[in-house]
């Protein structure tokens, strides 16, 4: 079946496997590594990318419901060898260690702080509890979101 998704600003057309998973189009296909595969069943949120602004985990859909979608992978962060805010947050917070969880925890936090612009400690842990780190104890991971929802300009939070 014929693709058509925006990822990462770039337009993107394939033929693909009705089947094939999304995590699996922009691993395999697109070479955007920065999605992990982490359990296969859902559970860890390590796959987690943004479709039309929303966290989802790439392992539940299928590239055939992306079409037509935008995308944003941890790898379309960044601007001009910028860090994303929130990338900058968990650097300066020390919230990672191995790293393998951290592209989709980034993820799901961007779309955490589009919902709730100034959130609790309750807040951020009730909306991470679906994306797991076997590393930390997320103090760090708490911390970074709460440090960036603090840097956000008036102008960010309003949007």
């Amino acid at each position: 079946m014929d693709v058509a998704i925006t990822v990462n600003r770039e337009p993107r057309a394939h033929d693909v496997e009705p089947r094939l998973l999304l995590v699996h189009y922009l691993r395999d296909l697109l070479g955007l590594t920065g999605t992990n595969i982490g359990c296969d069943t859902s559970a860890c949120g390590a796959c987690t990318v943004l479709i039309d602004g929303e966290s989802v985990k790439s392992c539940t859909v299928l590239a055939v419901q992306a079409d037509g979608s935008d995308i944003t992978t941890i790898e379309g962060l960044a601007t001009d060898g910028e860090l994303h805010p929130i990338q900058r947050a968990f650097w300066e917070n020390h919230a990672l260690q191995c790293g393998f969880c951290t592209p989709g925890m980034v993820m799901a936090t961007v779309s955490l702080l589009e919902e709730h612009p100034s959130p609790t400690e309750a807040d951020v842990r009730l909306g991470l509890e679906c994306n797991l780190c076997r590393c930390t104890g997320y103090h760090n991971i708490v911390k970074a979101l709460l440090a960036a929802a603090a840097a956000r300009t008036p102008a960010e939070v309003a949007r």
